[in-house]
């Protein structure tokens, strides 16, 4: 009994691996962009809005959505930054770009916005470039290692004073369904290739000061979190 404990306590505080190779999770946000939305999108759009809450975007401000996905962030984002402001999106899926670019013309909010497909561990923007970031499930996407070097990056193409807030799946709060949740990506990683994290101690790690964090409940805990650069 002693030894299952000690173990369930480990496991407890260890964030899983990402098993899929970037290449895999690209091929894998390509097969589901048609329907990603069908998937998630009920579930994941009031995080989502919370997150877009947090960062509280104005008019003229230039904003950076890492994993921008089908596009609804970005829309939000291009109306209120208009007229003179400017929305870059980035995703791994080149399909994925393809339905956020459809959904922007269907929002009519592609003026000021930029879609590039790139690994965001490497980030095409110059320095201090960025007066906000902004990440809704996706740094749990990233391999343990590869979440210091993402987050490093954000800091780069930050301007002093800018802004990050970053929605993920998190294993602070009350379990819920986690465990269910970890034990399918540990054994069905193609399934389920995202686990949860500690988001503000990642921030935290990484250099950057936590202005504002929250912990919400979707079928495992969502930490909603903006931090500025130390």
């Amino acid at each position: 009994m002693t030894r299952r404990a000690g173990s369930r306590g480990r496991d407890e505080g260890e964030v899983l691996r990402v098993f899929q190779t970037r290449k895999e999770t690209r091929a894998f946000y390509d097969r589901i962009s048609r329907f990603y939305d069908l998937l998630a999108e009920r579930s994941e759009r009031p995080l989502r809005s919370a997150g877009m809450e947090k960062l509280a975007p104005s008019p003229g401000e230039r904003i950076l959505e890492i994993g921008c996905g089908t596009g609804h962030c970005l829309a939000a984002l291009a109306a209120a930054v208009a007229p003179r402001g400017r929305v870059i999106g980035i995703d791994l899926s080149t399909k994925m770009l393809k339905t956020s670019r459809a959904y922007l013309v269907r929002k009519g909010r592609t003026r000021g916005v930029s879609l590039v497909c790139a690994d965001a561990a490497q980030l095409p923007i110059p320095d201090g470039f960025m007066d906000a970031v902004l990440m809704s499930f996706t740094l749990e996407l990233f391999d343990t290692p590869d979440i210091p070097r993402l987050l490093g990056e954000c800091r780069r193409i930050l301007r002093p004073g800018g802004r990050i807030v970053v929605v993920g799946m998190s294993k602070e709060g009350k379990a819920g369904l986690r465990r269910a949740f970890e034990w399918t990506h540990r054994h069905f990683p193609k399934v389920l290739d995202c686990r949860p994290i500690f988001v503000r101690r990642a921030l935290e790690a990484a250099g950057f000061h936590i202005e504002s964090a929250t912990t919400r409940m979707m079928w495992v805990p969502v930490e909603i979190v903006r931090a500025t650069p130390r």
